[in-house]
């Protein structure tokens, strides 16, 4: 099993830029498909960015395509998604998620473990 923790959330202005990151705790972190999902108030939980086991294949809804980079590093047990370009419509609750094993990394109902969330807010 693995526990999930993010931080890096806060406020921002439209344009600028922020790194969450998502530290795991138990074992076989590396066996371990990673998703970035957000929700915003009255709407549905979204996948944003998913990458596989090994960090070798990224996923990116059409949304945050060229602006949001999600990487791991196995060593550190750490996942991370690098925001740039933020717009007021970027304003969520962010969640990390994991699943063992490899995923279809465009899915978003599979992940079973799930971080409390760290806040952004994207001011115009």
């Amino acid at each position: 099993q693995v526990q999930l923790v993010e931080s890096g959330g806060g406020t921002v202005q439209a344009g600028g830029s922020l790194r969450l990151s998502c530290a795991a705790s138990g074992r076989s972190f590396s066996r371990y498909t990673m998703g970035w999902f957000r929700q915003a108030p009255g709407k549905e939980r979204e996948l944003l960015a998913a990458i596989s086991v090994t960090g070798g294949e990224t996923y990116y809804v059409d949304s945050v395509k060229g602006r949001f980079t999600i990487f791991r590093d196995n060593d550190k047990n750490t996942l991370f998604l690098e925001m740039n370009s933020l717009k007021p419509e970027d304003s969520a609750t962010y969640y990390c998620a994991a699943e063992r094993g490899p995923l279809p990394l465009h899915i978003g109902h599979l992940y079973n473990y799930w971080g409390q969330g760290t806040q952004v807010t994207v001011s115009s």
